[in-house]
């Protein structure tokens, strides 16, 4: 099925509906120069992105792309819930989060923090009994909850501890982007040939072909002790999964499909550290610069090298 809608019909630019760190945003040229030629030529007919996260590229290429199919999975099932209500009730999403933000506006800073916890506690609270196998009102409750948090927390953070509970805290901002159900609606219309998946990545093997484009954005491997931008999931993504990940991509190449992937440069801090060149070798190896936004020393925010893997 073909994305509803004529990307001519659609007045805004589609972009993720969260903040999230290590949102690939400012890659996008580098990631559309580099697409494989079967996009254009109509012979790759499913995308297949088994990191979604804030989901940048996705939504760049669903604009201007009809792919047959697609499937995007995390193991993050808060952010798959929140994508799920988006695709299937946006107006219940926007009608819940434009009271949360006429209730938000409303008060004072000190209230806004208390406001904050409220809705951070009782989040966390639920999540021990809250039921993400079948879909609910419930489900619309807790996007919004989310998408709030998510907007009104410290640099837009998704943060969890060891039990999965949400630990980021209070951010100060003025007038924070609550709710913007334009957005919300283009995201909507996009997701709509979407199969959606909580789990692994290597879930996605049975859908892969040499039909498909796979697009890999794992958890970065940190550059340093004080980088773990890594802990979206309560188990976090070590060097063990990131060697799993290169004998899938290794896996996926020889199902035929085309395959991208990115990831941290190591050698932004040691020249000689060939993690990811030893991981990936055989497949081109190349190094672009984007900007890192999110670090807890603003010395540390800036350009800085990233690496695009690619199989074709």
């Amino acid at each position: 099925m073909k994305i509803k809608g004529s990307p001519k019909t659609l007045s805004n630019e589609p972009r993720p509906f969260m903040k999230w760190a290590g949102g690939k945003g400012s890659l996008l040229p580098e990631f559309i120069a580099r697409l494989p030629s079967g996009i254009a030529d109509g012979t790759i007919t499913s995308y297949i992105e088994p990191f979604i996260g804030g989901g940048a590229f996705f939504f760049n290429l669903a604009m201007k792309n009809g792919f047959d199919e697609c499937h995007l999975v995390d193991i993050n099932e808060e952010l798959i819930l929140v994508y799920t209500v988006i695709r299937q009730d946006v107006e219940a999403l926007i009608e819940q989060l434009d009271s949360l933000k006429k209730e938000y506006t409303l008060l004072d800073e000190d209230k806004r923090q208390a406001l904050f916890y409220e809705i951070r506690s009782r989040f966390n609270k639920e999540k021990s009994s809250f039921n993400y196998r079948n879909f609910s009102d419930a489900w619309i409750a807790r996007a919004a909850d989310l998408i709030f948090l998510n907007r009104t927390c410290f640099n837009g953070l998704f943060r969890v501890n060891s039990k999965g509970e949400f630990n980021v805290p209070f951010g100060r901002y003025k007038n924070p982007l609550i709710s913007q159900p334009d957005l919300l609606r283009l995201d909507s219309t996009l997701l709509n040939n979407t199969t959606l998946h909580t789990g692994d990545f290597t879930l996605v093997r049975e859908y892969i072909t040499e039909h498909s484009f796979v697009y890999f954005d794992p958890p970065y491997r940190p550059l340093n002790k004080s980088s773990f931008f890594t802990s979206y999931a309560k188990d976090g993504f070590l060097d063990e999964d990131q060697r799993r990940l290169a004998a899938f991509f290794r896996e996926c190449d020889e199902l035929g499909a085309c395959c991208m992937l990115s990831n941290s440069d190591p050698k932004n801090h040691d020249p000689g550290d060939d993690f990811f060149d030893l991981l990936y070798d055989g497949f081109t190896i190349e190094r672009v610069l984007a900007s890192r936004r999110i670090n807890s020393n603003g010395a540390g925010r800036g350009k800085i090298h990233e690496i695009i893997v690619r199989n074709y």
